[in-house]
């Protein structure tokens, strides 16, 4: 069985000013984000990889980077992997798309989805889960591979793997700097781990701040996105 470890890249400076950060240059991780990263590697330390890949976003070479340095293994870099191309939806406000038409085709039919002037949900599934088939192809059965990509590709990876058409792929969650692992097989594949980031603090969110009405949340709030929370690109 080639075993992949799907790692979502830390929090990044798109995430915590609530952007779609698509395909930008320069977005990089915040400080967070880069304690996620070397925490990552902490966890890792006890699992002999054998491969690792990223998406060329700058985000996801500077999330495995503790890892290349801590294993000594080259990063390959997988176009395949890359950020959804958002279009003309790249680099705006998330508050501000829930009133876009296409954010409900986004949440309830996303197979459908075309962003304008960039590409098809439906496209990004294909690109990544072959992606990822060739990797285990090349590998071999008894491969562990971690590839470092983002929130929407890793989603399209997991729901193939489930066996879960596109449509419902929101229904995945896939947080900043998580681990999801599946293991393929010659018959199906098993998913063993989903979004797991080693903590359960977020499973009751923190009480909102006093002073909310003041300021715009770092999360947004389900209601501001179009009556649902699954945002393009994972959120934050």
């Amino acid at each position: 069985m080639s075993t992949v470890v799907l790692l979502r890249h830390g929090r990044s400076t798109a995430n915590t000013a609530g952007i779609l950060a698509g395909r930008s240059a320069g977005v990089l991780l915040d400080e967070t984000g880069r304690e996620q990263a070397e925490a990552v590697a902490a966890r890792l330390s006890g699992v002999r990889l054998d491969a690792l890949v990223s998406s060329p976003m700058e985000r996801c070479q500077q999330t495995v980077a503790p890892l290349a340095a801590a294993t000594g293994l080259t990063v390959r870099i997988e176009p395949r992997l890359a950020e959804v191309d958002y279009g003309d939806w790249t680099g705006r406000p998330l508050k501000d798309l829930g009133g876009e038409d296409l954010w409900r085709t986004v949440q309830a039919h996303p197979s459908a989805a075309v962003f304008p002037n960039g590409e098809g949900l439906a496209a990004v599934g294909v690109r990544a889960v072959a992606a990822i088939r060739e990797l285990v192809a090349q590998y071999g059965p008894d491969a562990v591979v971690l590839v470092c990509s983002h929130g929407d590709v890793i989603k399209s990876v997991l729901a193939d793997a489930l066996g879960l058409h596109l449509d419902g792929f929101q229904r995945i969650v896939v947080a900043p700097a998580s681990l999801s692992v599946v293991r393929y097989t010659p018959l199906r594949p098993f998913v063993e781990r989903v979004n797991d980031s080693g903590e359960l603090g977020s499973l009751r969110p923190a009480p909102a701040p006093a002073t909310e009405a003041a300021q715009e949340p770092e999360h947004p709030h389900p209601e501001a996105a179009g009556e649902s929370d699954a945002v393009p690109g994972g959120g934050a």
